[in-house]
């Protein structure tokens, strides 16, 4: 039951995309066990490079099934734009090669626009979150309150449950943080769209690991962020919301620890970091903008997912 495991072993951003790209060359499965979209995996097949934020980078690999794993907050509008942008460069990508566990929450506007008052509301405190609504997302499922792919199987109560979901949020938007309110039902029409654009990719990815793994197959858990964003094991409170480490793969996957037959952790000759947080090494000046480049190069030090220039030291 071979598993392999591929992580970050700094603040993300160490090429992990590089190395998965190497390993799903052998790989029958490959899959996500953590974050969202927040994530950033660029992959070069010869002239063609990929950027994706949320589905598993080993898809462009023909042979190779691509699981979304229990452990991840899935936006469906970058869902849908990714498999809409792999399809358009000739990738096969469809609900036979692609799977979403029923389990993962869901990331609506709702949570982007707490995202980004409760950072405006930090002053000069804040995280440096990408603003993506992963934070909430995470916070809705831990309060037993959020929104679960298989949600969007039942296109009935989808909706209500939906319009009951943002108008919860509109609460505190304006309690709390005086900020304008969305519109409920143009956002649950929205993603009762999207709900039907889903659906056939929705599935028990918990027990297609498992069945993968007793098949004797090969099983690549591709890794978001990296353990120094850890939620537990990390520089908290300037964190990512999901497990970065390997224990994550075992709860964001529902794969079996004895499975694990190799841990591969990526790291670049130095670090980087974007957003905020403590970094003892990190470097000013020019010798910092010479680390960074431009950002006009695919190796220059500027987020894949948000732009940003990254610190280095």
């Amino acid at each position: 039951m071979p598993l392999d495991i591929v992580i970050g072993t700094q603040w993300g951003d160490e090429g992990k995309g590089r190395i998965v790209d190497l390993l799903a060359a052998q790989a029958d499965v490959v899959a996500r066990f953590n974050g969202g979209d927040n994530a950033g995996h660029t992959v070069t097949v010869g002239s063609r490079t990929f950027k994706l934020h949320l589905i598993p980078s080993g898809i462009i690999h023909p042979h190779t099934m691509g699981v979304m794993g229990n452990g991840m907050v899935i936006n469906p509008v970058t869902f849908v734009n990714e498999v809409e942008m792999l399809q358009s460069a000739g990738v096969a990508v469809s609900p036979q090669r692609l799977r979403i566990s029923y389990a993962a929450h869901l990331i609506t506007p709702a949570h982007r626009a707490l995202d980004a008052a409760q950072e405006a509301a930090r002053g000069q405190a804040q995280i440096g979150t990408t603003g993506r609504g992963i934070g909430p997302a995470y916070t809705g499922k831990t309060s037993r309150n959020g929104l679960r792919m298989e949600d969007m199987l039942d296109s009935a109560s989808f909706f209500k449950k939906m319009k009951h979901h943002v108008e919860e949020i509109n609460t505190m938007l304006r309690a709390m943080y005086r900020t304008d309110p969305l519109d409920e039902n143009a956002v649950a029409r929205e993603y009762a769209k999207l709900a039907a654009q889903l659906a056939p990719y929705i599935a028990d990815t918990g027990s297609l690991i498992t069945q993968a793994l007793r098949q004797g197959k090969r099983v690549l858990a591709e890794g978001a962020q990296g353990v120094l964003l850890d939620i537990d094991h990390g520089t908290y409170p300037f964190v990512t919301s999901s497990s970065a480490t390997v224990g994550g793969v075992c709860t964001g996957l529902g794969a079996p620890p004895k499975a694990i037959q190799r841990v591969v952790g990526v790291a670049k000759a130095f670090s980087t970091r974007v957003g905020g947080g403590p970094f003892v090494t990190e470097l000013q000046g020019d010798m910092a903008k010479r680390l960074r480049g431009t950002g006009a190069n695919p190796w220059d030090e500027y987020g894949s997912t948000t732009g940003r220039p990254r610190r280095v030291g």
